[in-house]
Protein backbone atom coordinates (compact mmCIF):
# COMPACT_ATOMS: atom_id res chain seq x y z
CA UNK A 1 0.00 0.00 0.00
CA UNK A 2 1.16 3.50 -0.94
CA UNK A 3 2.77 6.03 1.84
CA UNK A 4 -0.42 8.67 2.44
CA UNK A 5 -1.33 12.03 3.65
CA UNK A 6 -4.46 13.02 4.86
CA UNK A 7 -5.76 16.80 4.25
CA UNK A 8 -9.14 17.41 5.65
CA UNK A 9 -11.60 20.13 6.42
CA UNK A 10 -15.79 20.03 6.95
CA UNK A 11 -17.03 18.92 3.75
CA UNK A 12 -13.41 16.89 2.39
CA UNK A 13 -11.66 14.30 2.69
CA UNK A 14 -8.50 13.84 0.54
CA UNK A 15 -5.67 11.52 1.08
CA UNK A 16 -2.35 11.97 -1.21
CA UNK A 17 0.66 9.39 -2.09
CA UNK A 18 4.03 11.06 -3.12
CA UNK A 19 4.78 8.00 -5.38
CA UNK A 20 3.23 9.57 -8.80
CA UNK A 21 1.61 13.20 -6.52
CA UNK A 22 -1.30 10.60 -6.76
CA UNK A 23 -4.75 11.29 -4.96
CA UNK A 24 -5.64 8.02 -3.63
CA UNK A 25 -9.02 9.07 -2.45
CA UNK A 26 -11.25 12.11 -2.35
CA UNK A 27 -14.65 11.88 -0.37
CA UNK A 28 -17.43 14.22 0.54
CA UNK A 29 -18.11 14.38 4.13
CA UNK A 30 -21.46 16.01 3.81
CA UNK A 31 -22.80 13.46 1.67
CA UNK A 32 -20.71 10.70 2.91
CA UNK A 33 -19.96 9.16 -0.32
CA UNK A 34 -17.07 8.56 -2.69
CA UNK A 35 -15.59 12.05 -4.92
CA UNK A 36 -13.28 10.07 -7.12
CA UNK A 37 -13.01 6.34 -7.40
CA UNK A 38 -10.56 5.00 -5.00
CA UNK A 39 -8.67 2.24 -7.40
CA UNK A 40 -5.06 2.25 -7.12
CA UNK A 41 -4.82 5.68 -7.99
CA UNK A 42 -7.99 8.28 -8.12
CA UNK A 43 -6.19 11.02 -9.80
CA UNK A 44 -2.92 11.70 -11.06
CA UNK A 45 -0.88 14.81 -13.07
CA UNK A 46 0.25 13.96 -16.87
CA UNK A 47 3.94 15.60 -17.31
CA UNK A 48 5.41 16.41 -19.51
CA UNK A 49 3.08 14.99 -22.20
CA UNK A 50 -0.39 14.39 -21.70
CA UNK A 51 -1.67 10.61 -23.00
CA UNK A 52 0.19 8.78 -26.40
CA UNK A 53 2.14 10.23 -29.37
CA UNK A 54 2.42 8.76 -32.41
CA UNK A 55 4.98 6.29 -32.85
CA UNK A 56 6.44 8.19 -29.77
CA UNK A 57 8.06 10.21 -31.40
CA UNK A 58 7.63 13.96 -32.99
CA UNK A 59 9.40 16.37 -35.55
CA UNK A 60 10.45 19.35 -34.01
CA UNK A 61 11.75 22.34 -36.14
CA UNK A 62 12.64 19.71 -38.31
CA UNK A 63 14.84 17.43 -35.75
CA UNK A 64 13.41 14.46 -34.73
CA UNK A 65 12.47 13.99 -30.94
CA UNK A 66 12.58 10.00 -30.20
CA UNK A 67 10.49 9.81 -26.29
CA UNK A 68 11.40 8.00 -23.98
CA UNK A 69 10.51 4.31 -22.96
CA UNK A 70 8.16 3.81 -20.47
CA UNK A 71 8.03 1.60 -17.62
CA UNK A 72 4.42 1.00 -17.88
CA UNK A 73 3.83 0.92 -21.24
CA UNK A 74 6.01 -0.85 -24.08
CA UNK A 75 4.75 1.40 -26.86
CA UNK A 76 4.34 5.06 -25.48
CA UNK A 77 5.89 7.54 -23.19
CA UNK A 78 2.38 6.78 -21.44
CA UNK A 79 1.01 10.30 -19.80
CA UNK A 80 4.36 11.74 -19.20
CA UNK A 81 6.87 10.35 -16.10
CA UNK A 82 5.31 12.52 -13.32
CA UNK A 83 2.64 10.37 -12.41
CA UNK A 84 5.40 7.47 -11.87
CA UNK A 85 8.12 8.87 -10.04
CA UNK A 86 7.93 10.00 -6.19
CA UNK A 87 7.77 13.51 -5.92
CA UNK A 88 9.42 15.29 -3.08
CA UNK A 89 7.29 16.87 -0.44
CA UNK A 90 7.79 20.39 0.16
CA UNK A 91 4.83 21.66 2.61
CA UNK A 92 1.83 19.77 4.53
CA UNK A 93 -0.55 21.09 6.10
CA UNK A 94 -4.55 20.07 7.53
CA UNK A 95 -5.72 21.60 3.56
CA UNK A 96 -2.59 21.70 1.42
CA UNK A 97 0.20 19.56 -0.18
CA UNK A 98 2.75 21.45 -2.41
CA UNK A 99 5.06 18.50 -3.83
CA UNK A 100 8.09 19.09 -6.04
CA UNK A 101 9.54 16.52 -8.41
CA UNK A 102 12.44 17.03 -10.65
CA UNK A 103 12.94 14.87 -14.11
CA UNK A 104 15.72 14.96 -17.09
CA UNK A 105 15.25 13.05 -20.68
CA UNK A 106 17.81 12.66 -23.34
CA UNK A 107 15.23 14.09 -25.60
CA UNK A 108 15.24 17.43 -24.23
CA UNK A 109 12.98 16.86 -21.44
CA UNK A 110 14.14 18.95 -18.54
CA UNK A 111 11.73 19.89 -16.27
CA UNK A 112 10.97 21.25 -12.00
CA UNK A 113 7.67 21.11 -11.51
CA UNK A 114 5.70 22.27 -8.42
CA UNK A 115 1.98 20.54 -7.69
CA UNK A 116 -0.41 21.94 -5.29
CA UNK A 117 -3.32 20.14 -3.72
CA UNK A 118 -5.74 22.34 -1.51
CA UNK A 119 -8.99 22.16 0.17
CA UNK A 120 -11.11 25.29 0.28
CA UNK A 121 -14.48 24.25 1.69
CA UNK A 122 -16.58 22.39 -0.33
CA UNK A 123 -13.86 22.55 -3.28
CA UNK A 124 -10.61 20.61 -4.09
CA UNK A 125 -7.59 22.26 -6.22
CA UNK A 126 -5.07 21.14 -8.00
CA UNK A 127 -2.60 23.45 -9.31
CA UNK A 128 0.36 21.80 -11.96
CA UNK A 129 3.44 24.23 -12.96
CA UNK A 130 6.11 23.04 -14.86
CA UNK A 131 9.11 25.10 -15.85
CA UNK A 132 11.95 24.05 -18.44
CA UNK A 133 15.50 23.74 -16.85
CA UNK A 134 17.29 22.66 -20.29
CA UNK A 135 19.29 24.86 -22.31
CA UNK A 136 17.54 23.88 -25.56
CA UNK A 137 14.15 24.83 -25.92
CA UNK A 138 11.34 22.12 -25.70
CA UNK A 139 7.78 22.15 -26.25
CA UNK A 140 5.48 20.41 -23.38
CA UNK A 141 1.83 19.55 -22.41
CA UNK A 142 -0.18 18.86 -19.09
CA UNK A 143 -3.20 17.37 -17.90
CA UNK A 144 -4.94 15.80 -14.94
CA UNK A 145 -6.32 12.51 -15.05
CA UNK A 146 -9.32 12.13 -12.33
CA UNK A 147 -11.14 8.79 -11.78
CA UNK A 148 -14.99 9.85 -10.98
CA UNK A 149 -17.50 7.68 -8.80
CA UNK A 150 -19.71 6.02 -11.32
CA UNK A 151 -23.22 4.51 -10.71
CA UNK A 152 -25.65 3.07 -12.90
CA UNK A 153 -27.12 6.69 -12.13
CA UNK A 154 -24.64 9.14 -12.87
CA UNK A 155 -25.44 11.49 -15.44
CA UNK A 156 -22.34 13.68 -16.82
CA UNK A 157 -22.86 16.67 -18.88
CA UNK A 158 -20.24 19.13 -20.91
CA UNK A 159 -19.90 20.70 -24.08
CA UNK A 160 -17.80 20.41 -27.11
CA UNK A 161 -17.77 21.63 -30.35
CA UNK A 162 -16.16 17.88 -31.73
CA UNK A 163 -14.28 14.84 -31.09
CA UNK A 164 -11.45 12.97 -32.06
CA UNK A 165 -12.92 9.33 -32.42
CA UNK A 166 -10.40 6.51 -31.14
CA UNK A 167 -8.16 4.46 -33.91
CA UNK A 168 -5.66 1.81 -33.34
CA UNK A 169 -3.18 1.71 -30.75
CA UNK A 170 -5.95 4.26 -28.57
CA UNK A 171 -4.79 6.91 -31.17
CA UNK A 172 -6.73 9.51 -32.42
CA UNK A 173 -8.69 9.41 -36.00
CA UNK A 174 -9.17 12.71 -37.75
CA UNK A 175 -11.36 15.17 -36.07
CA UNK A 176 -15.36 14.85 -36.36
CA UNK A 177 -17.21 18.32 -35.85
CA UNK A 178 -20.66 15.77 -35.60
CA UNK A 179 -21.09 14.76 -32.43
CA UNK A 180 -22.25 11.30 -31.99
CA UNK A 181 -25.23 9.78 -29.95
CA UNK A 182 -22.56 8.08 -27.18
CA UNK A 183 -20.11 10.76 -27.27
CA UNK A 184 -22.76 14.02 -27.37
CA UNK A 185 -22.95 15.00 -23.39
CA UNK A 186 -23.97 18.30 -23.76
CA UNK A 187 -27.47 17.68 -22.57
CA UNK A 188 -27.03 15.80 -19.22
CA UNK A 189 -27.21 12.06 -19.37
CA UNK A 190 -26.00 8.61 -17.45
CA UNK A 191 -23.31 7.41 -20.06
CA UNK A 192 -23.35 4.36 -22.14
CA UNK A 193 -22.51 1.16 -20.30
CA UNK A 194 -19.62 0.72 -22.82
CA UNK A 195 -16.36 1.50 -23.68
CA UNK A 196 -15.54 5.12 -24.68
CA UNK A 197 -11.99 6.66 -25.08
CA UNK A 198 -11.91 9.83 -27.09
CA UNK A 199 -10.67 13.16 -27.02
CA UNK A 200 -13.15 16.76 -27.15
CA UNK A 201 -12.32 20.00 -29.07
CA UNK A 202 -13.86 23.25 -27.95
CA UNK A 203 -14.63 22.24 -24.55
CA UNK A 204 -16.06 24.82 -22.69
CA UNK A 205 -14.02 24.28 -19.46
CA UNK A 206 -16.65 23.09 -17.30
CA UNK A 207 -18.35 19.31 -16.51
CA UNK A 208 -20.85 18.17 -14.23
CA UNK A 209 -21.09 14.88 -12.75
CA UNK A 210 -24.51 14.21 -10.75
CA UNK A 211 -25.65 11.06 -8.51
CA UNK A 212 -28.71 10.71 -6.55
CA UNK A 213 -27.78 13.14 -3.84
CA UNK A 214 -24.17 14.37 -4.66
CA UNK A 215 -23.05 16.85 -8.12
CA UNK A 216 -19.85 17.30 -8.73
CA UNK A 217 -18.87 20.46 -10.79
CA UNK A 218 -15.37 20.27 -12.53
CA UNK A 219 -13.20 23.18 -14.14
CA UNK A 220 -10.21 23.76 -15.73
CA UNK A 221 -9.51 26.43 -18.29
CA UNK A 222 -8.65 24.11 -21.46
CA UNK A 223 -10.33 23.45 -24.27
CA UNK A 224 -9.31 20.10 -24.55
CA UNK A 225 -10.98 16.96 -22.35
CA UNK A 226 -10.56 13.53 -22.42
CA UNK A 227 -13.22 10.48 -21.97
CA UNK A 228 -12.69 7.34 -20.71
CA UNK A 229 -15.20 4.45 -19.78
CA UNK A 230 -14.56 1.05 -19.41
CA UNK A 231 -17.68 -1.41 -19.71
CA UNK A 232 -19.09 -2.28 -16.23
CA UNK A 233 -16.50 -0.51 -13.93
CA UNK A 234 -17.84 2.33 -11.33
CA UNK A 235 -15.42 5.09 -12.83
CA UNK A 236 -15.27 7.64 -15.67
CA UNK A 237 -12.17 9.55 -16.50
CA UNK A 238 -12.54 13.19 -17.64
CA UNK A 239 -9.46 14.14 -18.16
CA UNK A 240 -8.37 18.45 -18.72
CA UNK A 241 -5.78 18.43 -21.09
CA UNK A 242 -3.62 21.05 -22.49
CA UNK A 243 -3.36 19.97 -25.79
CA UNK A 244 -5.36 17.00 -27.68
CA UNK A 245 -4.01 13.14 -28.04
CA UNK A 246 -1.23 13.24 -30.18
CA UNK A 247 -0.46 17.46 -30.85
CA UNK A 248 2.70 16.60 -31.22
CA UNK A 249 2.18 15.25 -35.00
CA UNK A 250 -0.99 17.56 -35.59
CA UNK A 251 -0.17 20.78 -37.79
CA UNK A 252 1.02 23.58 -35.01
CA UNK A 253 1.10 21.58 -32.52
CA UNK A 254 -2.23 22.77 -30.69
CA UNK A 255 -2.14 23.64 -27.03
CA UNK A 256 1.55 22.85 -26.46
CA UNK A 257 3.51 25.02 -25.18
CA UNK A 258 7.15 25.77 -26.41
CA UNK A 259 9.45 26.58 -23.42
CA UNK A 260 12.76 28.21 -23.28
CA UNK A 261 15.29 27.68 -20.37
CA UNK A 262 13.71 29.06 -17.20
CA UNK A 263 10.24 29.36 -19.19
CA UNK A 264 7.12 28.17 -17.05
CA UNK A 265 3.86 26.51 -18.14
CA UNK A 266 0.90 26.19 -15.86
CA UNK A 267 -2.63 24.23 -15.69
CA UNK A 268 -4.99 24.69 -12.87
CA UNK A 269 -8.29 22.11 -11.71
CA UNK A 270 -10.87 22.66 -9.64
CA UNK A 271 -13.60 20.23 -8.19
CA UNK A 272 -16.39 21.93 -6.27
CA UNK A 273 -18.74 19.12 -4.36
CA UNK A 274 -22.74 20.59 -4.19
Amino acid sequence: MMKSLLLENDYLRLTVAPQGAAILSLDSLIYHQPVLYAGEKALFPMLPVANRVAGNAFLLHGENVQLPKSPVDEQFFLHGDGWLKTWRVEKHDAQYIALTLRSQHVCGFDYQARLIYRLEENRFIAELELTHQGGKPMVYGLGFHPFFQLTPATRMQFGATGFWPEGEHHLPLAWCGELTPQTNFIASKIPDNQWLNVGYSGWNGTALIESETMRVQMKCDTPYLMVFRMENEPFICLEPQSHPVNAHNMTGQPGLVFLGHGETTRLAMEMMVM
